[in-house]
């Protein structure tokens, strides 16, 4: 083995665990994929924080591994978060839970997908470890939460199942029953318990965004030729104000989770929500928020919403159902002029007219103004500039002196399809400063890495009976090469082997061409068959019509790669034998390539060991579309024995690799 070199920024990670160093290259060279040289300092801060824990050397490798692709998911700001949660969980009697959270992070964090909800997952997890911790003396903390194991061995499982707010109130439902209950405690949070699948199932409402994402995307893409971030938020977690759907420059913001009404389905609700933001992205151009009030602000946004909507009709008339599906049904009169703000009943009743050709209000200025707007789009898509100049003289027109009032009638006007339309307004203060927001990956570094960053595979446990998501990261290279004389020699050595093979690989090799014969209509005439026709023919007998024949291609296209194993076990010498496990491989790989070579298929060779799981090293020795050459032979006879065998993960990368061969 080569001596290890040490990255000159190695002195930047405060941790001086050895294993650290053999995957070291490879982690700062996915690191410099995902982030930005702020994003790197931020990295081994992390890092180095994790390791000042204390709790040996799993954490910080998990951390290193995992935190570049999370990082490049959901932001630079979740390296700083992450840490310091882990230095949060360590600083209580709960630290052997920590791999266990950042073993699972990668998988929560792929189907959550935006920080602001992983926060709120963070929270979770944190109130039910605070809240289950034991105290013996009722001051300090001091035995671990009895299940905060087990609940983020399930979580990848229990995210896929339910939204956030189902999450938090199935986790609250067993801390509430169970906290003083240590053993029915795991069984709920495993999952073990009749009660905790109850709960859950109970919580397993709606439709969950993440398992209709890639429909969502398909759908914005096909229909609207736009191909958004989606990112969901929870409804969870806000008692006091409803979150709205919105978009900005990061993408389209929407619920995790929308219920079925019962005239529309949840997958309907996500899809008017989408029409209805691609129609303000299609169509609507921002205002500058400061040349008007609040009040002609809210009807500029109705009269807009009403616009896009219209427009988005026009190209797709199946939309209007859904639309008045969804919108409420405001009825007329029912709000009190002298003790309410009737502003938003107003409004409301306004843009279900606007919607509606078939509503039932008589107001004169409310039938006025739909005249007035449906008149404008009759002509033309009309514009953002067009339609506010109608708002504000509706606004003039209808505005009453108890529009000030405290008192809002919110009754039938929330519209909860529609965004909070905050892409249509420019503030002064914005428009002023430049926006310096850019995404992480905008600010990935441009410096090209000569090595491939590491590929994450699950694991089967046995204890669980469940693949543990990113369990094995799995570093490829191409195998180092010394005298390719050696193969030939040992090829030489076994001459007598090859001659005999050759006699037998002749007869399996494919023929260009298989004689096809009985055929009525072909390229040459089959002698035999037309004689014996004759034959018939001059005896009276009916002859057989068939006398041609044709020629058909048949080679085979198949492809095989061999994968050798390279742990330290094949520096064995076997009983009965003077030669290695190593040198044996070497031989059998050396004569079964010169075979295939022979048949002409197209095959592949790789090594691999493993140093653990965080270090699974894939060595490429042969490529599909590499011929049987001297670089081949060298990269074989420098195969060494090192370390241990994780014969999973090499599995499923050299599968990987075989799935993408075209072959039949």
């Amino acid at each position: 083995m080569t001596e290890l070199v040490i990255h000159p920024e190695r002195i930047k990670l405060k941790c001086s665990f050895e294993k650290i160093d053999a995957v070291f290259d490879e982690c700062l060279q996915e690191a410099r994929i995902y982030l930005s040289e702020q994003g790197i300092e931020a990295y081994f801060e992390g890092a180095s924080l994790v390791c000042m824990m204390g709790r040996g050397v799993e954490p910080v490798l998990s951390y290193l591994e995992d935190m570049p692709a999370i990082a490049g998911q959901l932001g630079e700001a979740v390296l700083k978060l992450i840490a310091e949660t882990i230095w949060t969980i360590s600083r209580t009697p709960n630290g052997q839970s920590i791999p266990i959270f950042l073993d699972t992070l990668s998988a929560v964090s792929r189907r959550l997908g935006d920080i602001g909800a992983l926060k709120k997952y963070l929270e979770i997890v944190l109130n039910m470890m605070t809240t289950t911790t034991l105290s013996i003396h009722g001051h300090h903390a001091t035995m671990p939460s009895p299940a905060l194991s087990n609940l983020l061995e399930k979580m990848p499982y229990l995210i896929s199942q339910l939204s956030l707010a189902g999450l938090k109130n199935w986790v609250d439902y067993g801390i509430r029953y169970y906290r003083l209950h240590p053993e029915r405690q795991k069984d709920f949070f495993s999952l073990q318990s009749a009660d905790s699948l109850a709960v859950m199932q109970k919580e397993r409402h709606g439709v969950l965004f993440y398992d209709h994402q890639r429909k969502l995307n398909l759908y914005l893409q096909g229909l609207w030729g736009i191909t958004p971030q989606l990112v969901p938020y929870s409804l969870g977690f806000d008692e006091l104000r409803k979150p709205q759907a919105y978009f900005d420059q990061l993408g389209m913001h929407i619920p995790d989770v929308y219920d079925d009404l019962p005239r529309v389905a949840g997958i309907d609700r996500y899809r008017a929500t989408l029409a209805h933001m691609a129609a303000h992205q299609r169509w609507t151009r921002p205002l500058m928020a400061d040349n008007y009030t609040p009040l002609q602000r809210m009807a500029i946004e109705v009269f807009e919403d009403c616009r896009v909507e219209h427009l988005a009709i026009r190209q797709y008339p199946g939309l209007q159902i859904l639309f008045l599906s969804l919108h409420p049904i405001p009825i007329a009169d029912t709000c009190d002029l002298e003790t309410q703000s009737c502003l938003r009943h107003r409004l409301a009743v306004l843009s279900r007219a606007l919607l509606d050709p078939e509503h039932i209000y008589n107001d004169p200025d409310l039938l006025e103004f739909t005249e007035i707007f449906h008149r404008t789009m009759k002509c033309n898509e009309s514009s953002t500039k067009e339609i506010a100049h109608i708002a504000l003289s509706y606004v003039t027109r209808t505005r009453r002196k108890g529009d000030q009032l405290a008192n809002i009638s919110f009754d039938n006007t929330d519209v909860d399809y529609r965004d909070d339309n905050r892409h249509m307004w420019i503030f002064t203060e914005q428009a002023d400063q430049q926006d310096t927001t850019i995404s992480s990956l905008q600010s990935q570094s441009t410096d090209k890495t000569k090595s491939l960053p590491p590929r994450h595979y699950p694991e089967w446990d046995y204890y669980s009976k469940s693949y543990r998501p990113d369990w094995v990261s799995v570093y490829e290279a191409l195998h180092p090469a010394t005298n390719a004389q050696e193969i030939d020699q040992l090829l030489q050595k076994h001459a007598a082997v090859l001659k005999r093979m050759s006699r037998i690989l002749e007869m399996l090799k494919p023929q260009h061409y298989i004689r096809m014969r009985y055929q009525e209509q072909g390229s040459e005439l089959d002698l035999d068959i037309a004689i014996r026709s004759l034959i018939d023919l001059k005896s009276g007998n009916m002859p057989d019509p068939r006398i041609n024949m044709s020629h058909q291609h048949n080679s085979r296209n198949i492809a095989v790669l061999l994968l050798v194993d390279l742990s330290a076990s094949t520096n064995d010498i076997p009983q009965g034998c003077q030669q290695t496990i190593l040198q044996l491989c070497q031989e059998a790989v050396s004569l079964l390539a010169w075979s295939i070579d022979q048949l002409g298929d197209k095959f592949a060779i790789a090594g691999f060991h493993s140093n653990t799981r965080h270090d699974v090293r894939y060595h490429h020795i042969k490529g599909f579309n590499e011929s049987w050459n001297d670089d081949v032979k060298a990269r074989i006879a420098a195969m060494k024995a090192g370390y241990s065998t994780r014969m999973g993960a090499a599995m499923r990368h050299a599968a990987h690799y075989l799935e993408a061969q075209k072959t039949d």
